[in-house]
């Protein structure tokens, strides 16, 4: 039995004037992908190649720099996502260092002073993932049916989004969890992995390793796309596994909403269809916040976790 695939989408055809058979046959692909896999790698998307072969050597000596250099980076106090340096150490569930962006220009970001082009390469790298952010967030307006903008409309405060540089240590005997079964909180979330894999989606019940293509991105729904679209794109549960001797590098670009937002299924996936909604309204923020509180309880199962079935009616 083949081991199922997650596709992967050229698209060139959105950054060319015309070609609309060409985009009609990207946005069924990611439709469908959307639908069986919540999940969907990309090509031919912008982001520089050298960009990130650079970023991920940064990262990779930023990691295995002395503890004490990349404590100096730990987050300051107060910021409801903890930008800067943070670590996830046995005998916690599962095991990583990451650090955390914020939007260029953010007092909270903190970065290393080694090396001294950290930052600058960093923020390029946040940029450039919200430039091909927004071509997603279209091409996902186009799969959705939706009428141009809406999305765009709805979510149109990019001061919520940030960017994760991720680390995992080799496996070890008895450990090989890097990041339990979990669901983004966010629209949607853009990977950038490196060669070594890792990470893995869970499809009726079978864990499908999403294997790293070179110069592809991969790109997964989150909640509150799901709550806007009341069902009809469902957050994808997915993890990571710590490779066998190697360490592993990765980045995740969450393209959120405002805190301030009242999330709540869309009129076009209710009213206009006549469906009832599925979930009944809450603040952006204050899931981002029960989510938080819940992770530092060292919950082990994702049965028992904050989700937004939380909210469901």
């Amino acid at each position: 039995m083949a081991i199922p695939k997650i596709p992967t989408v050229d698209l060139t055809p959105f950054f060319i004037e015309g070609y609309e058979d060409e985009k009609r046959k990207v946005v069924d692909s990611i439709n469908k992908a959307c639908s069986e896999y919540g999940f969907f790698q990309i090509v031919n998307h912008g982001v520089p190649l050298d960009l990130t072969n650079q970023v991920m050597k940064l990262s990779k000596a930023f990691f295995e720099s002395p503890t004490e250099a990349k404590l100096k980076c730990c987050p300051l106090p107060n910021a409801l996502v903890p930008a800067g340096y943070n670590k996830k150490p046995n005998p916690s569930y599962e095991f990583n260092e990451y650090l955390i962006m914020l939007p260029p220009g953010s007092d909270f970001n903190i970065c290393p002073e080694n090396p001294p082009e950290f930052r600058e390469v960093m923020e390029e790298l946040f940029s450039q993932f919200l430039k091909i952010g927004m071509v997603v967030e279209r091409v996902l307006s186009e799969c959705l049916g939706l009428p141009p903008h809406v999305l765009k409309d709805f979510n149109d405060d990019r001061s919520w989004d940030f960017l994760i540089a991720l680390f995992y240590l080799p496996a070890t005997e008895k450990e090989r969890i890097g990041a339990s079964s979990h669901k983004d909180v966010s629209c949607f979330t853009i990977v950038l992995q490196d060669e070594v894999a890792g990470l893995e989606v869970q499809k009726d019940g079978k864990w499908i390793l999403i294997a790293p293509q070179p110069g592809a991105l991969l790109v997964n729904i989150g909640d509150a796309l799901q709550v806007l679209t009341n069902d009809k794109f469902k957050s994808p549960t997915h993890r990571v596994m710590r490779p066998n001797g190697r360490s592993r590098n990765s980045f995740a670009f969450f393209y959120s909403l405002s805190g301030d937002k009242w999330v709540e299924p869309l009129p076009q996936f209710t009213k206009e269809i006549a469906e009832k909604p599925k979930y009944r309204p809450f603040l952006y923020k204050e899931y981002i916040q029960k989510r938080k509180e819940n992770k530092s309880k060292h919950v082990t199962r994702l049965d028992d976790e904050i989700t937004i079935s939380h909210y469901a009616i």
